[in-house]
């Protein structure tokens, strides 16, 4: 059959084409790609990295090497460690963060590190994630640069990133390998990102409910965001808005911005009007409150209501008697705990009454 050459060309690109398809086969790597994510607050810090093994390799100086190097491929003539094998290892933070001390934007970067000597290791954030490794290395790219000082630590065949210090605000993110420690810190500004996602969700739909701004309200108060504005969104929540309510909860979050805030005048003046409207437990738990201010003429105000409101209440006497040991009346608290035993209280108060009483030599 007869064919012409413009025929023969195209049949020969398909072929070409399939050929470089099927040669796409994904077969597993040597160093096994792997991602660790650690939550912090409510924003995330995120690796993702290939780990090679020790396998009997000398690491440190040798196979990882001191300083910036020339690598023999790529633009960079002076090249930090890739930080793993493969491809970039990259960061990423969901929120604007700090590493070591320094700020970084929300965003993924990647991660290499340069080790100074056994000791010490400069670690860099680079806004180029596409590049392989660190043969396409750029300074101008640097989002920050930190300088760190390592660590031993027991021996990791596999090249790992943990974390294993985490709180509220701040966690440490550890490279292990052999027995070399390489530790930054990563930290949010956590009251701020919430309170933010709140001030912007606010416009919408969340802010329609009375309890998201009594919820906000109460954050700020309790982890040092702006106390004004915090009293703000309480006062909406309690009068003036289509969705306010005054209820004892917004009047006691109100209260203990406005103790934190000093105006103490008008704190105990709305904890009078919320002892009103109080439960049980709520009237009990203001009692501990009014104690711990030192105002205790208040704290035996509502002790004593609550043991009147409620007079085969064990709990409502117990917390009497604990006012009294407090204040050094010892008859009276004495008086009180007997008195909670004598209603057959719970375990935990039947607990807590029999503790003091031994400790008041009454038992």
């Amino acid at each position: 059959m007869k064919t012409n050459k413009r025929s023969t060309i195209f049949v020969c690109f398909l072929m070409a084409v399939s050929l470089s398809t099927y040669a796409q086969l994904n077969t597993p790597r040597g160093s096994q790609l792997a991602t660790v994510s650690q939550r912090i607050g409510v924003s995330d810090v995120s690796i993702t990295y290939s780990r090679p093994s020790v396998n009997n390799r000398e690491i440190w100086g040798k196979l990882v090497p001191y300083g910036m190097n020339n690598l023999g491929f790529g633009t960079a003539t002076a090249a930090p460690w890739r930080v793993g094998a493969n491809e970039n290892t990259l960061i990423t933070f969901t929120h604007n963060a700090t590493v070591e001390g320094k700020p970084i934007k929300a965003g993924t970067y990647g991660l290499h590190i340069e080790m100074k000597d056994a000791d010490s290791a400069t670690l860099i954030l680079s806004k180029d994630t596409a590049a392989w490794g660190s043969f396409f290395y750029d300074e101008k790219n640097d989002a920050i640069r930190a300088d760190i000082a390592t660590k031993s630590s027991p021996h990791h065949e596999l090249l790992t990133f943990e974390f294993n210090t985490v709180n509220p605000n701040f966690a440490i993110a550890s490279l292990v390998w052999k027995k070399k420690e390489i530790p930054f810190k990563v930290a949010f500004d956590v009251t701020n990102i919430v309170l933010d996602d709140f001030r912007e969700k606010s416009k919408g739909q969340l802010g329609f409910q009375r309890q998201n701004w009594e919820q906000a309200a109460n954050y700020a108060l309790n982890n040092g965001g702006d106390l004004n504005e915090a009293l703000g969104w309480i006062d909406g929540a309690i009068q003036g808005k289509f969705y306010s309510q005054k209820t004892f909860n917004n009047l006691a979050i109100k209260g203990k911005i406005l103790n934190k805030l000093g105006k103490t005048n008008e704190y105990a003046a709305l904890m009078d009007e919320a002892s009103a409207m109080a439960t049980t437990n709520q009237l009990n738990a203001l009692g501990y409150q009014m104690v711990a201010a030192k105002d205790y003429d208040r704290a035996l105000k509502y002790f004593k209501l609550n043991v009147a409101n409620n007079p085969k209440d064990a709990n409502s006497h117990d917390s009497l008697g604990e006012y009294y040991k407090t204040i050094g009346d010892k008859k009276n608290a004495i008086k009180y705990f007997k008195k909670s035993l004598a209603l057959n209280p719970p375990a935990n108060v039947k607990a807590n009454s029999e503790k003091h009483l031994k400790e008041l030599g009454a038992l």
